[in-house]
């Protein structure tokens, strides 16, 4: 990388650093740009150098906490060589990753109402909804889980594990979690 495009990379991402906490502590509609710029000694032209506005870093700090969110179930998941066991592990890891403060207000709670229902699924469908659904068609080929309709079943286990998270958040004790997500996916599995 030349010197430009990192002195480029280091604005964006202390652009990105302090929105994301002023995000998560303040929410999106008590976050100003000023505040962001001046918290970082910029201008306002240079956060509209990379981010035309607002809503635009936004979603640059959401999509930024969704592939996170990625990395992480992947690499719980990947410690174990049980396909169906990294189905239980990636959901589990997924409810306690989206119970984080950063992960929760900007991921489930302004993430839909910020940008928008329709885009906020698509960025789910891109992303962790993906996984999952690539997961869960694999389990399908190898005889582990049902034939049914494979985006269904991704939408009916996702709905739920955003729900789990939400009601979670002001939880500090995940006692019995995994249990509890294990008894929802057993009614996947294919037995016999």
């Amino acid at each position: 990388m030349n010197k430009k495009m990192e002195a480029s990379q280091a604005t964006i991402d202390q652009l990105m650093g302090v929105s994301r906490y002023l995000f998560t502590e303040k929410g999106y509609t008590k976050t100003s740009l000023e505040e962001i710029v001046s918290r970082l000694g910029m201008t306002r032209g240079a956060l509209y150098h990379h981010y035309k506005n607002k809503k635009e870093l936004f979603r640059a700090v959401l999509l930024q906490i969704q592939e996170e969110i990625g990395q992480r179930v992947a690499a719980e998941a990947d410690k174990t060589d049980d396909l169906w066991q990294q189905l239980v592990i990636g959901c589990l890891t997924f409810v306690k990753e989206a119970c984080r403060p950063d992960v929760m207000q900007i991921l489930l709670i302004d993430g839909p109402s910020v940008i928008g229902w329709q885009d906020w699924r698509q960025m789910d469908e891109h992303n962790s909804q993906y996984h999952l659904y690539e997961h869960l068609r694999f389990l399908q080929e190898q005889g582990i889980v049902v034939d049914l309709d494979c985006h269904a079943m991704t939408a009916l286990i996702s709905g739920g594990l955003n729900e789990l998270a939400l009601t979670l958040v002001d939880r500090d004790n995940f006692q019995g979690l995994e249990e509890l997500i294990e008894r929802q996916l057993q009614g996947f599995k294919k037995y016999g």
